[in-house]
């Protein structure tokens, strides 16, 4: 490393090219100071000292105030000290800016909720669906709201799309106090039966463990359990404690198949366990090379085709969901993305896409190596 007192270079062009080189970083980008004062901001928010925090996001603001990345921040750390009226005219100066943000409709609902606002709330949950139908959070607000206003069955038609979308909100909703006014109601028992057979599949087999893991009522946990023996979903046996035995809880095993199996090892780490053997990997890894190019090229109509290969059952759908679960998710919901958003997405999703689609190529290729070897 250069040290910052050592002789000046005795070559004059390497001062000259020295010092354009800083030009370029603290002239030449502009957003520099703005960056620099951005991440300072994050840090203090980190360390909960958000007045401390609104005072830099305000001073990066003066370097560009449109900046919608930094105006979130501000929002956000405006919410969090209760200053609610400032936050609802940081998230109105974003829409300004661009009014299909789904992040600030989802949190100007947020602003109106701890106003007891429902209404509103409800009305800017529903904005930022329109903007982004994927967006699960904003159902699982919806779902809230709705429950709140006591509109029960539009309530529990939008908590199961969040659940769809990602399944962590079924967990979620169990102690969600604002879900009172449809706890009772049968939609929501199902709602329940997901959570016990998640739980189940993660490895948690007796009663005890269940409702530790999912923070069902014992009550609750029982009558989930006796509808997914009902069903055929699970199956029940018993092992000895002692002088005495309990009944313990497992997959069906057609169930098992579908849905995959965690084994809970030492120390409590979850093993997976594949379901069955890895079947046509080449084809899957021939795939794989299609979406890239695809991607690279930022071709909408060829990457939206190329998903199918990976989403549908009839093709990889079915290895997708059994080896790679929560990127055949990502994949079917960036499917729907760029049919609403198109080459946009693309671009501004292109790195992320790409680093999925080699995590899996790296897993497929490790595989085909224990195959042939």
């Amino acid at each position: 490393m250069k040290k910052p007192f050592s002789k000046k270079s005795k070559d004059p062009e390497e001062s000259i090219s020295k010092k354009e080189e800083f030009e370029e970083t603290s002239i030449v980008d502009s957003d520099y100071n703005r960056k620099k004062l951005f991440k300072k901001g994050i840090n203090l928010m980190a360390d909960e000292k958000l007045e401390d925090a609104i005072v830099v996001f305000e001073q990066a603001l003066r370097i560009d105030p449109n900046n919608v990345e930094t105006l979130m921040k501000l929002g956000y750390a405006r919410f969090h000290i209760d200053d609610h009226g400032e936050a609802l005219k940081i998230y109105d100066r974003i829409l300004d800016i661009d009014v299909t943000n789904p992040e600030a409709w989802n949190l100007k609902g947020l602003v109106h909720y701890e106003q007891k606002n429902y209404s509103k709330a409800l009305d800017s949950v529903e904005k930022a669906i329109e903007s982004d139908p994927t967006y699960g959070m904003a159902w699982y607000n919806k779902a809230c709201f709705l429950s709140l206003l006591n509109q029960v069955p539009e309530s529990l038609e939008a908590l199961k799309r969040s659940i769809e979308i990602d399944v962590k909100n079924a967990r979620k909703s169990i102690r969600d106090k604002d879900f009172a006014n449809v706890r009772i109601e049968e939609g929501f028992k199902r709602i329940q039966e997901v959570v016990v057979l998640e739980s189940i599949r993660q490895g948690y087999h007796t009663l005890g463990a269940i409702v530790w893991t999912t923070f069902l009522d014992k009550a609750d946990a029982e009558s989930a359990l006796r509808k997914l023996l009902e069903k055929g979903l699970i199956i029940q046996n018993e092992k000895r404690d002692g002088l005495s035995k309990i009944p313990i809880y497992d997959l069906a095993p057609n169930i098992a198949e579908k849905m995959g199996k965690e084994k809970k090892g030492l120390f409590g780490i979850t093993k997976k366990r594949l379901p069955k053997p890895v079947k046509n990997l080449k084809e899957l890894s021939q795939a794989i090379q299609s979406v890239r190019e695809a991607i690279e090229e930022e071709d909408v109509d060829k990457t939206i085709e190329i998903f199918d290969e990976f989403i549908d059952p009839s093709k990889s759908g079915e290895q997708m969901i059994e080896n790679f679960f929560d990127e055949h998710r990502e994949i079917r919901l960036w499917k729907i993305r760029l049919k609403d958003r198109g080459q946009d997405y693309l671009i501004e999703n292109k790195d992320k896409m790409l680093v999925l689609f080699d995590n899996v190529e790296v897993t497929i290729t490790k595989k085909l190596r224990n195959e042939i070897s």
